[in-house]
Order: C-alpha cells, then structure tokens, then sequence
C-alpha cells in the first residue's frame, strides 16, 4: 500500500527565529542543510512514485539533499501567504493583537507581493494537491512525497483526515522532518508524525 510522505523543509534563519515566513526566499541555514541530509537514508531505498515540491528554494533545496532529486515544482504547495504579518513574529503580533492566532483571525493584506490568504484559501489549495497525489496513490506504484511548509503540511493534513483548514493547528510539524498519511481499514489516519531518521 502506497502512503502520502510529508516532508518539511529544514530550518531557515527565519524558522530558527518564529517568523512567518511565508512566500519571502529564505535559503537554509547549515543546521537546515544538515537536518535535511539526515533524511536522506529514510529514502535511500525508497522508490517515490512521485515527488512534488513547493517552488521555493528552501523545499527545493531540502529535497536535493534528502536524495529527492526528481521533484517537480508545484506552485500549490508554496507556504501560506502571510500578508503583512511576513517577517513578523506571534510574539510581536501579540502586542498589538492580544490573543491573535493565524488560525482563527487570519492576517492584514500585505503589498503587491503578500496580497495575503486566509485558512480557507490555503486549505483549497492543500485540496488540488491531494487530489493530484490521489491519482498517483491509486496507481499504488508507490509513495507520493510533498516537500513543502509547516503551516502548508498542516492544513493539508486536516484536509487529509476530513477537518476544516483551521484544524491544522492541531497537528506542531517540526523543521527537517517526516510525517506519514495512511489508510487504515479505507480511513485516512496519521501513520507516523515529526519523523527524524
């Protein structure tokens, strides 16, 4: 039986810090590059029927040195918009928000590049992925890999198990890691989460 791979990308000088980072280019740190090389035996023998990446260097880039070097880039999976809360920390929101949650009260639009979204936007696009990965697992020749985000892998996981986008907040994804979507008696279940080989 095929499963759904979830890989997010190693950590950023902007993750290290709490920083919403979400369509700003922020490459890897060393620690990054070397989380996401300790992931290279989980695939070494694994045979991905399909390996898709957010376009952004630092999913790229983590998919290169875990030995996925046969993704391809789909613009669903880049990270969630975060308008005008890009760069900014819950801590400094909190200041002015007591209490805000990206959850929950969404984020202000930004500039021209951060026009910013909203859980609903991002949960359909989590939706055109999993319905691009459900061709391939039907075809059961093999996992589906996505190397994306924190926020992004969360909503799709919601989506994944039935639960609005806003139940993502339930599911903490750690930098550098591996998480597993299967099935179970025909049920979508959570098979492995925060994975560090």
């Amino acid at each position: 039986m095929s499963d759904l791979l979830l890989v997010r990308h190693g950590e950023t000088a902007w993750s290290a810090d709490g920083r919403h980072t979400g369509l700003t280019d922020v490459p890897l740190t060393a620690r990054g590059a070397d989380e996401a090389l300790s992931l290279a035996p989980y695939f070494r023998d694994r045979h991905p029927a399909l390996v898709l990446t957010s376009p952004l260097s630092r999913a790229v880039a983590t998919a290169e040195l875990a030995g996925l070097t046969d993704g391809v880039p789909d613009p669903d999976l880049h990270e969630w918009d975060y308008g005008g809360y890009e760069g900014v920390t819950t801590a400094e929101i909190q200041r002015t928000r007591p209490g805000w949650s990206l959850w929950t009260d969404g984020v202000p639009p930004g500039d021209a590049r951060h026009p910013g979204e909203d859980a609903a936007r991002v949960g359909a696009r989590a939706d055109r992925v999993l319905a691009r990965a459900a061709e391939a697992l039907r075809a059961d020749r093999g996992d589906v890999v996505l190397v994306a985000h924190g926020h992004f892998l969360r909503v799709l996981t919601a989506r994944y198990l039935g639960l609005p986008p806003e139940e993502g907040r339930l599911f903490l994804l750690r930098t550098g890691t591996v998480s597993e979507l299967s099935t179970e008696h025909g049920l979508p279940v959570i098979a492995g989460w925060n994975t560090r080989p």
